[in-house]
């Protein structure tokens, strides 16, 4: 494992998506982070606002192919891949069909209104994972930022905790601004058993509303340290964050800007 490797896995990246704070950050943390020295790959999903031909999309066959089953149903996994300008960072997008292309309904470039949110994120962590083992690239930190990541933590630690891409990573949880506007479909729980999540761990999050905040806490609950990107985070979900002993670091301490994340990620 290469100590200078960071694998982002984002819910947005600008200029891919280009409306959103969370997307220019998305980019400044990537290129900040490779401007000191630490070499950077990143994913995220290929909603349907993203335009392949001006951001030069291609897919990659050799990644693509396998399909995805969640809650009986098969759904193939495409992969495509950019270069980030001018830093040519290689950004690989997870794409599928059924769960990013653009629906009229649609109140944002991610469609945080979508009643099939709690698919997404299963697929989007899923469908990551796959490609990043593939990869064999051997990060040594795993930056996970919003809340369509949200189970990338979970995942990683009771499917893919095995694989030799990810022995010694250390994963980090951002919580970013921003909110599901729909309710997280219930039977999510049943789904994530279905993969082999285990009743034990469910119970963590029992009585839990299902909204955002669950993602959050599912994902703090599987990550080595956190993030709080988000001025306005719930008081309920600060105070779990520091319930964990988990090291965490504040919206007010990253107005440093880069140095200060960099410096976080040394620290762990």
């Amino acid at each position: 494992m290469t100590n200078n490797r960071i694998l982002f896995i984002n819910q947005e990246i600008a200029p891919y998506l280009t409306s959103t704070p969370n997307a220019a950050l998305g980019k400044a943390l990537a290129t900040g982070m490779q401007e000191r020295g630490f070499e950077i790959r990143t994913f995220m999903p290929k909603f349907g606002t993203v335009n392949e031909r001006r951001n030069q999309l291609h897919e990659v066959i050799r990644l693509s192919g396998i399909n995805i089953a969640i809650d009986d149903n098969d759904h193939p996994l495409i992969i495509k891949v950019a270069s980030l300008q001018p830093s040519r960072i290689q950004v690989y997008f997870i794409d599928n069909d059924d769960y990013f292309q653009k629906l009229d309904e649609d109140e944002d470039a991610v469609g945080s209104n979508r009643p099939d949110n709690d698919e997404r994120a299963i697929f989007f962590a899923r469908g990551t994972l796959e490609t990043a083992k593939k990869l064999r690239w051997d990060p040594k930190i795993l930056q996970c930022s919003g809340w369509i990541t949200a189970l990338v933590p979970m995942y990683l630690k009771r499917m893919y905790g095995d694989e030799l891409s990810f022995k010694g990573t250390k994963v980090v949880y951002s919580v970013l601004p921003g909110k599901i506007s729909a309710p997280v479909d219930e039977r999510i729980i049943a789904k994530l058993k279905a993969d082999g999540i285990s009743s034990r761990d469910i119970k963590k999050f029992a009585g839990l509303p299902f909204d955002t905040d669950l993602l959050h806490h599912m994902a703090i609950e599987f990550s080595h340290a956190v993030i709080i990107d988000d001025p306005d985070v719930s008081p309920e979900l600060l105070e779990y964050i520091k319930s964990t002993g988990k090291p965490f670091i504040t919206h007010e301490q990253l107005a440093a800007g880069p140095d200060a994340y960099a410096e976080f990620y040394k620290s762990l």
